[in-house]
C-alpha cells in the first residue's frame, strides 16, 4: 500500500476519518466523465492523456494528505547561545486549492515564533506551511492550523502567522473580481498578549521592500 492508497484527513478537532482512496483508473475514469460533461471528446488526440495527467498534478497538489505536518518540527536545536527573541520568515511562496471550488488559492505567508530554549530548522516551518497548503483548504482554517501547529510542536513563547492570498474562485469566476487579496492572522503567546511585539512582526514583513 502506497501512501496514496489511504489517506488521513485533519480536522480542526480531534477527530479525523480514514479514507480509502480510489483506484488511479477509477480517478482516471472520472476526470473522463467530467471531460465529457464540460462538452469536449476525450477521446481526440489533445485529451487522450488528460486523466492521467489531471491525477498526476492531484498527487503533486494534495501531497499534503499523506504527511504529518507535526513530524517536521520533531527535530530542534538548544545550541543557540542564549538566543532569545523573534525567529521569522518573509515572503514565503504559497500555492494551495480553494475546498468550496477546488481552484488555485495563491499567495504569500510570513511566520514568526519566539523560542523558549530550542529553534527548528527554518527550511520545517515552510514544510509545515506547505503540508497544509496541499490540501483543500480554506484560508482562514489553514492560518490556524499552521499556526496552532507550531505551537504545539515546539512550544515557543508565541506563534506569529499572516497570510496574503488571491482566490481565483474569486477572480476567475462568480463576481469576477480581479487584484484582491485576503489576509488573514493567527497570533499566540506573547504575540497575542503583547501589542508592541505584534508591531514589530509587521515592521519586519515591511523590511526591504
Amino acid at each position: 500500500m502506497t501512501p496514496y492508497d489511504e489517506v488521513s484527513y485533519s480536522k480542526d478537532t480531534d477527530e479525523s476519518a480514514s479514507l480509502q482512496r480510489p483506484s488511479r483508473d477509477e480517478a482516471e475514469a472520472a476526470v473522463k466523465v467530467l471531460l465529457k460533461w464540460a462538452g469536449d471528446d476525450p477521446s481526440r488526440e489533445g485529451l487522450v492523456d488528460t486523466p492521467a495527467r489531471v491525477v498526476r498534478s492531484y498527487e503533486e497538489f494534495f501531497a499534503g494528505y499523506a504527511e504529518n505536518p507535526e513530524e517536521m518540527l520533531t527535530r530542534t536545536f538548544e545550541e543557540i547561545e542564549g538566543y532569545d527573541d523573534m525567529v521569522m520568515l518573509r515572503d514565503i511562496s504559497l500555492q494551495s486549492h480553494c475546498e468550496h471550488h477546488m481552484v488555485p488559492i495563491l499567495g504569500k505567508a510570513h511566520i514568526a515564533y519566539m523560542p523558549d530554549k530550542r529553534v527548528v530548522g527554518i527550511s520545517k516551518l515552510a514544510r509545515v506551511l506547505d503540508i497544509f497548503a496541499k490540501r483543500l483548504q480554506t484560508q482562514e482554517t489553514m492560518t490556524s492550523q499552521i499556526a496552532d501547529t507550531i505551537q504545539n510542536a515546539l512550544k515557543p513563547r508565541g506563534v506569529a502567522l499572516l497570510i496574503d492570498a488571491n482566490h481565483e474562485c474569486m477572480s476567475t469566476r462568480g463576481v469576477c473580481k480581479t487584484d484582491v487579496s485576503m489576509i488573514t492572522t493567527r497570533f499566540t503567546g506573547v504575540f497575542e498578549t503583547d501589542p508592541d511585539l505584534r508591531a514589530r512582526f509587521y515592521e519586519h514583513m515591511k523590511l526591504g521592500k
